[in-house]
């Protein structure tokens, strides 16, 4: 195979895990804290000691968009949303994890946990704990929590320490490679809940221009594959 050929199957691996990670995308479009995800394509020219030189294309840089999703108020005493930036804090099997998805519940021991219960940590690294004879629950801004107005706890609200390290784990859990710090400028609001940044019309034409993209890199390697088999059944014949 020629260069162009090897050059077009590169763009075009690069197209198929693009239209996997729109595909995503849109299929999250309704889920609380999802954070939109795109791919970031790179060229790659290596000089041949024989021709001309060789280009490689490669989409395996992936980016999370940390765009404020809508708030939806939702008046649940333990549904939370964060305003600006900011993670809440939880803790899992896998070690410490990052999350903008605040649907959360108190567990039969009385920890503040996610629905697939783990636990909400606070400022500390502690797990939040609310007293079962505790009532009125309400949540500052600052993500002090406090029954009938006494302080229990603060829910703790951090930032990646490099943004660049921050690895999706699922559709709305992430790890930071490189540790995590207070923020400074989010806000947690009780009784709301942050729906998915994505926008699904921006999606949907995105993955149109992929296909089409990939259609067209189809196309040339069928049309590649046919000049080498004409070029070969002339040689054959004479």
């Amino acid at each position: 195979m020629e260069n162009a050929g090897y050059t077009t199957l590169t763009r075009q691996s690069g197209l198929m895990r693009e239209m996997q990670v729109v595909a995503n995308n849109i299929a999250n479009a309704a889920t609380t804290g999802f954070r939109q995800e795109g791919l970031v394509f790179a060229e790659h020219v290596q000089r041949t000691e024989a021709g001309p030189s060789l280009s490689m294309a490669s989409a395996d840089v992936r980016h999370t968009s940390m765009m404020q999703g809508a708030l939806t108020q939702t008046g649940g005493a333990l549904d939370l949303a964060i305003e600006g930036e900011g993670f809440f804090l939880i803790e899992t099997p896998a070690g410490e994890r990052l999350t903008r998805a605040g649907s959360f519940a108190l567990s039969a021991a009385g920890d503040l946990v996610t629905p697939d219960g783990f636990r909400v940590l606070d400022a500390g690294g502690a797990p939040v704990f609310v007293p079962p004879n505790a009532t009125g629950l309400g949540i500052s801004a600052d993500g002090t929590l406090s029954a009938e107005g006494r302080p229990l706890s603060q829910i703790g609200l951090v930032r990646p320490a490099d943004i660049n390290g921050l690895v999706r784990e699922d559709g709305v859990m992430f790890r930071s490679e490189a540790g995590h710090e207070p923020a400074e400028t989010g806000r947690i609001l009780q009784g709301f809940l942050e729906g998915a940044n994505v926008d699904p019309v921006s999606q949907i034409a995105r993955m149109i221009e992929v296909q089409r993209a990939y259609e067209m890199g189809q196309s040339f390697l069928d049309a590649e594959n046919e000049r080498v088999r004409s070029a070969l059944q002339t040689f054959v014949r004479s």
